[in-house]
């Protein structure tokens, strides 16, 4: 076992979406903004019983950035064209 430095931390986001089709057309489609704000390796996970209940594991290389393009106005624009219900929990965490 080794005490390497992470290089990244982890990012959770806990969402809940109208419909996830129109919800998964929007956010595939910033993916670019995602990579920018150094946001990446996102996958995504559907609840059994509530397909539109969804968490997003990604990776993030600076959490200070990645702060600031949660709380963007462009996407809080965005989450709300792809029917994002209330407001999405978001978690950053280090490996331990």
């Amino acid at each position: 076992m080794t005490n390497a430095q992470h290089v990244n931390e982890n990012l959770t986001v806990h969402l809940k979406v109208k419909d996830y089709d129109t919800w998964r057309t929007v956010y595939d489609g910033r993916e670019k903004s995602r990579i920018s704000a150094g946001i990446t390796n996102g996958r995504v996970f559907r609840r059994a019983e509530d397909p539109n209940d969804l968490v997003i594991l990604q990776d993030a290389a600076d959490v200070a950035k990645a702060r600031t393009w949660f709380s963007s106005d462009d996407l809080k624009a965005a989450m709300q064209k792809s029917g994002v219900v209330g407001s999405p929990n978001v978690r950053f965490a280090a490996a331990a």
